[in-house]
This record gives C-alpha cells, sequence and structure tokens, in this order.
C-alpha cells in the first residue's frame, strides 16, 4: 500500500523531471479520452483495435508537437534570444539541446516494441518516455552520422551497483563493435582511485577483451577511463600489465581546472567533511567518513543498508551548504548518493566528459553520448553530464545493451517500416 507520505515525497521536485512529466501529462489526455477498458469485457476486438489505431496516431501528433518546440527551443539558444522560447516558458527547467530529437519517429520506434498505443489500462509512462527520448537522441545522431564519442557510467550502467565488468558481461561485445566502427570509448566514474591497477580490477572483463581482440594495437588509446568524476584520467594500451596507463594532465585538463588549487580542493573538502559529519551526528548514521584525495564521503558497514531518505537529506544538506561557502562559488563540485553511500568529489561529470572530448581532440558534445542511470535533479552525478554533450537515461546494464543495439541497427527507413507492420498487425488482428 502506498502511504499519503510516499506519495508526496515523490513528488518532491529533486525527484521528478519535469520536461518528462511535462510530456506524460499531454499524453495522459488522449489515453483518458480514448482507452476502452471495457472492450476486454464485452470481447470487441475491433473496438480494442480501433483504439490502437486511433491511440497511437494522437500520441505521435503530440510528439509532432513537442518536437517542433523543441525545435523553436534550438532556435532559440542558437540566435541567443534573451526573450525565452514557449518550452522554456512551459517547462522552466528546460536545458540546453545539442541536436534536434526526432520525437514522432522515435515514438513509433518504441511504440512497435512497448505496444503503448495498445495498453487500455497503463497510460503511457515516465519509462515510456525516457526511452522515447533515447531513442530520439540516437536517431539524431545515428542520421547524420555524428556520432563519436560514447562515455558511460560505472554502476548500474555497464554493470549492477558495486560488481565490477566481468568477461561474460554482454555490454562488451557491443563495446567492442563501437570501437571497431572508429566510436572513441570513455568510462566517467566516480571511483576516485590514483592507481591504474584498481580499475583494471573493476573493468578487467573488458580491457582483457579489447586486448584480445586488437592484435594489430590499431585500438591503443582509443578507450579511456575518467576516475572521480573528472579527476583521474588513464588510457588503453597493452604497454601495461593492467591495460591502463596514467595521461598527462596538460593533455587533458580543461583551462578551467587550473583554479583547482591544491589550497581550493583542501579547502572545499573540509567543509564537505564537517557537512558529512554533523549529518552522521543528527541522524545518527552507523557510517565511517572517509577521505581521500579528491573526495570525501560516508559508507556504512558491510551488511548495512542506509534508507533512501537518509542517503539524500545528506546529500541535498551537504550540498547546500557547500553551495553557500565561498570556496564552494570557486571551484565545482558533486555531492551525490552512491546507493549506499555519500560522497563528494571535485568536479562533476560535465567537467568529466569534457576532458574526454579534449583529450580526444575536441569532439564536440553533439558528437558525443554519454549513457548513465542518474538524471534527477539533486544526488544523481550523471545530471550535470547534460551540460557537455547529449544523454540517454538508463535504469540497468539491460537498458545500455539495448540502447547500444539500437546504435547499431537503427536506420532512418526502419522507423517507417516498423510503423507500417505496427497498423498491419493491428489491423489483422
Amino acid at each position: 500500500m502506498t502511504t499519503r507520505y510516499r506519495v508526496e515525497y515523490a513528488l518532491k521536485t529533486h525527484r521528478r523531471d519535469q520536461f518528462i512529466e511535462w510530456v506524460k501529462g499531454l499524453l495522459a489526455v488522449p489515453f483518458v479520452l480514448l482507452s476502452q477498458p471495457t472492450a476486454i469485457y464485452e470481447n470487441d476486438k475491433s473496438a480494442v483495435n480501433a483504439m490502437a489505431v486511433n491511440a497511437h496516431d494522437r500520441y505521435a501528433q503530440i510528439m509532432s508537437d513537442v518536437e517542433s518546440l523543441l525545435n523553436d527551443h534550438i532556435a532559440h539558444q542558437q540566435s541567443l534570444q534573451p526573450t525565452p522560447s514557449k518550452l522554456k516558458l512551459l517547462v522552466p527547467s528546460i536545458g540546453t539541446f545539442f541536436t534536434r530529437l526526432p520525437l514522432q519517429d522515435a515514438f513509433a520506434w518504441q511504440d512497435a516494441r512497448r505496444f503503448i498505443s495498445s495498453r487500455r489500462f497503463v497510460a503511457p509512462s515516465f519509462n515510456d518516455i525516457r526511452q522515447i527520448l533515447n531513442t530520439a537522441q540516437i536517431m539524431s545522431l545515428v542520421r547524420s552520422s555524428r556520432l563519436e564519442l560514447i562515455t558511460f557510467d560505472g554502476d548500474v550502467t555497464l554493470y549492477d551497483d558495486g560488481d565490477s565488468l566481468a568477461p561474460d558481461n554482454p555490454c562488451i561485445p557491443r563495446i567492442l563493435e563501437l570501437l571497431r566502427k572508429g566510436i572513441r570509448i570513455g568510462i566517467v566514474t566516480a571511483a576516485g582511485y590514483t592507481e591504474a591497477e584498481k580499475y583494471y580490477e573493476r573493468l578487467y572483463g573488458l580491457l582483457d577483451a579489447v586486448a584480445a581482440s586488437d592484435a594489430s594495437h590499431s585500438l591503443e588509446h582509443s578507450l579511456v577511463v575518467m576516475g572521480g568524476e573528472s579527476n583521474f584520467l588513464f588510457t588503453y594500451t597493452t604497454s601495461s600489465p593492467c591495460k591502463l596507463v596514467p595521461v598527462p594532465a596538460a593533455d587533458w585538463q580543461l583551462p578551467e581546472m587550473t583554479a583547482w588549487t591544491e589550497d581550493n580542493v583542501t579547502a572545499l573538502l573540509d567543509v564537505g567533511e564537517a557537512a558529512l559529519k554533523d549529518c552522521v551526528e543528527c541522524m545518527k548514521l552507523p557510517v565511517q567518513v572517509l577521505r581521500k584525495k579528491r573526495a570525501v564521503g560516508i559508507f556504512p558497514s558491510k551488511g548495512v543498508k542506509l534508507s533512501r531518505e537518509q542517503l539524500e537529506e545528506t546529500v541535498l544538506v551537504v550540498q547546500r551548504i557547500l553551495e553557500m561557502s565561498p570556496v564552494g562559488k570557486r571551484i565545482p563540485f558533486c555531492a551525490f548518493n552512491g546507493g549506499n553511500d555519500v560522497f563528494v568529489d571535485i568536479g562533476d561529470k560535465s567537467w568529466g566528459v569534457m576532458a574526454c572530448q579534449r583529450y580526444f581532440g575536441g569532439i564536440e558534445g553533439s558528437r558525443s553520448l554519454h549513457v548513465g542511470d542518474q538524471f534527477l535533479s539533486a544526488g544523481a552525478n550523471d545530471f550535470k553530464a547534460r551540460i557537455a554533450c547529449t544523454t540517454a537515461w538508463i535504469a540497468s546494464p539491460t537498458e545500455t545493451c539495448a540502447l547500444l543495439d539500437e546504435i547499431s541497427e537503427l536506420k532512418a527507413d526502419k522507423v517507417h517500416a516498423d510503423y507500417a507492420a505496427f497498423r498491419d498487425s493491428v489491423s489483422e488482428a
């Protein structure tokens, strides 16, 4: 049973993506008007089929209208108009877009797989719209042949939380295929190790697979690992036993990072550590405090599970304290919920992705894709990657595999073929 507290908690701003919620609200209207749940009792197949076709057309029209609003918003971005776009007025939190999104085509693609239009009891959901947006982003990149770099989060994106990228991971052959096609790969993780061997322990399945398939060494330096969000860069090479070597800072650090002096880093981590300790004392958290070179955080003993509310309260308190501190205004930071811990890192994933782009010769944000699982507005360390490039929001390693399959399979004319097949299947049912 869902309690009133849980319902109200889920409606908090930091737990929602306003754009997705807005699109979901638009699609809810034709669902209510067109769905015919009574047909299941009356066994009226023709009414059900007609409903599915009609719902598909109405949903597709709405996605086309949203697509037009996005195009107008992008035009405002590019022309630097001082007045907000219509979409900005409707969804004030809407951000920057690096490419146009073919939402109507993406809806047809996902409808042929998720049968959104055929549902009579379950309206188009948050996850439906999230998947449609992912597909639209992939379509835009693939159709324009602009995809040059894909960066991935680690936990929950490439492997389950706390696990490693083992040899049997289904993402590995798909990443190898991308590398062979000339697409650069980056793994941008919060894990803040300073030694290459530690990253090898987490990613050995992929690194060994790349080495085994790269007899000519043509893939060397095509894969990088960015640790601590944006603090430690390593590149793939067979010259090292652990397949990774550190990259000199001059080869990847952005000019703005010169302000990240040791004094500023120490000052910010001191403030973050004090804020974390206050939260530990206030909520009597059964955790330890861990200070690293470029991060500070709390984590519980093995077998102890912190509640979501404790984790998010800690993130929001620490983030606010750091934002108000003088040092928090001098250098960027990221306070995030790691699932069962809370950490503060110097920098964030926008800087990590931009550093990868610089290392690979200055790849533009419109030619990069970041794949991650944490895109809520607070306590989510993939959220700021939206500043640096196009993004795809997934919920599991299985979804990452499906997304990579879309990149390989998706062609412009296939969307129309799937739509035609969908209508034919509905007519024949």
